[in-house]
């Protein structure tokens, strides 16, 4: 495996930057890999633009900034607007579909989308959305393994909300293994 680089999007609040520390960890911790991450936001915490950029590879990381992302996952449309120029030829891009609208996507693109608003919301929690938004990456992005990956929202995750948090990443699994059997079968999705 080569370098991926990957950038989570999305406003404050809605746990971008846990989510680009589970991925490293998922693959520094639990899959034997490197990976770093840088992360900015905005001056107000909540509710401003902030993203996470992460590298994974199984070789030493010697720059630890992105350039261009294989892989992005958005979860706010000012993200979508500001991020997705970036992404990589033939990249693919993961998107809550219930928050982000895309529009003129480029056709090099594979593009995922999931409810996961709501299904955060169907769990009790719309906290959650970023680690349904893990699960949903899991299933959709070879980068880590998804035991690893579930081991670092584990891991992760404020004491006591562990059984929350891995009913969201399962949720999130499931509807992206589903979608890639659909997609597989030929079956149209959006």
């Amino acid at each position: 495996m080569q370098r991926t680089e990957i950038k989570i999007g999305g406003f404050g609040g809605q746990g971008v930057i846990l989510s680009g520390y589970i991925i490293g960890r998922a693959a520094s911790i639990f899959d034997g890999k490197y990976a770093t991450m840088i992360q900015a936001f905005g001056p107000e915490a909540r509710g401003s633009a902030c993203s996470a950029q992460i590298i994974v590879s199984r070789d030493e990381i010697t720059y630890p900034y992105i350039t261009t992302p294989d892989l992005m996952v958005i979860m706010s449309q000012e993200a979508y607007s500001k991020f997705t120029p970036e992404l990589a030829v033939g990249g693919t891009l993961i998107t809550e579909n219930e928050l982000v609208v895309t529009h003129n996507l480029r056709k090099d693109l594979r593009h995922y989308s999931i409810p996961a608003t709501r299904f955060a919301e169907e769990l009790g929690k719309k906290m959650v959305l970023n680690i349904v938004m893990m699960g949903f990456t899991a299933a959709i992005a070879d980068v880590v393994s998804v035991e690893a990956m579930r081991s670092a929202v584990k891991a992760s995750v404020p004491k006591g909300t562990e059984d929350l948090n891995i009913k969201a990443f399962e949720k999130g699994y499931e509807y992206g293994v589903e979608l890639l059997e659909k997609v597989a079968a030929g079956i149209q999705v959006s």
